[in-house]
């Protein structure tokens, strides 16, 4: 589905559709990701998802039980970035990065960071 200037504008004026837009500002992510990040209920982000992936702002991709969401284009961001600039909006962080997330892709991260920590800080 092609997106009317409009229409784009629309899709980006949620606040729960941005949020989820910056999530995946670092790469794909599951909805229990998003879910643990964000703090939204499971349900409220699969719609804003659906949303967002009819739109053809996002992509997924399933991997066994887990399906994660990954950005289409990264000039959105660009478009976001721009916006907040110019009303003078300033990006809040409204997660914890130390939230535990059962996913295995966080999980797999979470092994690694704790690898390199070793490596960088032998005891």
């Amino acid at each position: 589905m092609e997106n009317t200037t409009e229409q784009l504008l629309k899709l980006l004026a949620s606040s729960a559709r941005l949020s989820i837009l910056e999530e995946l500002r670092e790469g794909e992510h599951c909805v229990c990701h998003l879910e643990a990040h964000l703090g939204m209920r499971q349900a409220k982000i699969s719609q804003h998802l659906s949303v967002l992936r009819q739109a053809g702002l996002v992509v997924d991709r399933r991997d066994g039980w887990n399906v994660y969401y990954a950005l289409t284009d990264p000039r959105l961001l660009d478009l976001i970035n721009l916006a907040r600039n110019m009303s003078g909006s300033i990006k809040t962080d409204k997660h914890s990065p130390e939230v535990d997330c059962p996913c295995p892709h966080c999980a797999k991260q979470s092994k690694q960071g704790e690898e390199n920590d070793t490596d960088q800080n032998p005891r």
